[in-house]
């Protein structure tokens, strides 16, 4: 399917209805980016860093995918540049050297479940609605079977937390895992149907930035800008939450979601930053460590922790220069 991706610039009606997907108009000049599903509140931070990065020169282009695995292959292939998501078994499977170059959300997911469980013991055997196969939801509940001793039974993948709490809410489903803010959503209108159940502390990277590392070397000069902004962004938000709403381009893809979503993005942001869902150094060493101890345990990484080199899965140069400025 990834091939259709090639003729992008005289297919980009066609390619939403051939692979579930939304994209920019193409171009071969510009820097293409794999997003892990539709521009949502939950991405408005970073449309607002694209923003600021096509202030100071970068050209860009999006690409919206149905899943993080899709966003992952687009990158091997080389049809896309940088992607979104925490690739860490395709890249210790993979002869590309891919690398993280930016944290962009942590892992800071709950557990909710109609009122039948009060307890992620009785999950066992249970099917889960996660994000998708191989991403951040699924690595928890691999955590949660590891920790538990407990196995679930069907997974199901809905990317987009919001869109697994509407499923949830529909009687769809039973059992989810979802973000911070939609888990505070769910509690504040539907506190009586259902239950967030006791969850331990999880540090490791949810959604990352990442690229080859050939070409993030042969566009240093773009990946700074990119990377620069995304700091710059991180940090202001946590500062303060409602730069988001602010800056959010009232005619890009954000500003055009429904007016009550665009309403809640200063609930969103506050909570999400008060929740410590955004690293405001934008992950760096700590996010490494954290990540090769969860993904070790979630499954996704080969060989004892102690052994695993951070450098073969980030390449913090990026990110230095940023924090340095």
């Amino acid at each position: 399917m990834l091939r259709v991706l090639k003729k992008l610039a005289t297919v980009a009606v066609a390619v939403p209805l051939l692979l579930g997907i939304t994209t920019s108009v193409a171009s071969a000049d510009k820097i293409r980016i794999a997003l892990a599903e539709t521009p949502s509140d939950e991405l408005a931070a970073f449309f607002v860093a694209l923003d600021r990065a096509k202030a100071n020169g970068l050209d860009y282009e999006w690409t919206a995918f149905s899943d993080e695995e899709l966003a992952i292959q687009a990158v091997l292939s080389g049809q896309m540049d940088i992607g979104f998501g925490t690739p860490y078994s395709a890249m210790q499977r993979s002869k590309a050297p891919l690398r993280i170059i930016f944290q962009l959300s942590k892992l800071k997911f709950f557990p909710v479940t109609n009122k039948k469980y009060n307890s992620l013991e009785e999950l066992n055997g249970e099917p889960i609605l996660l994000h998708s196969r191989g991403g951040g939801t699924d690595s928890i509940a691999n955590v949660i079977e590891d920790k538990m001793g407990i196995k679930f039974g069907k997974r199901s993948y809905v990317p987009g937390s919001s869109n697994r709490v509407v499923a949830l809410v529909a009687g769809q489903a039973d059992a989810t895992i979802i973000d911070l803010s939609n888990k505070n959503k769910v509690m504040r209108k539907h506190a009586d149907k259902f239950n967030v159940l006791p969850m331990f502390e999880v540090e490791a990277s949810d959604e990352a930035l990442f690229a080859n590392l050939d070409w993030i070397k042969a566009n240093e000069k773009d990946v700074q800008i990119f990377v620069d902004a995304l700091a710059s962004t991180w940090a202001d938000m946590n500062a303060d939450p409602t730069v988001i709403s602010r800056e959010t381009d009232p005619d890009g893809p954000i500003g055009q979601l429904p007016k009550e979503i665009l309403g809640e993005l200063d609930n969103f942001y506050t909570e999400a930053a008060a929740g410590g869902l955004y690293d405001a150094a934008g992950g760096g060493r700590k996010a490494a460590a954290a990540d090769m101890e969860w993904y070790s345990k979630a499954g996704q990484l080969e060989g004892d922790v102690s052994t695993l080199n951070i450098e073969d899965f980030w390449y913090l140069a990026p990110l230095d220069a940023a924090m340095a400025k």
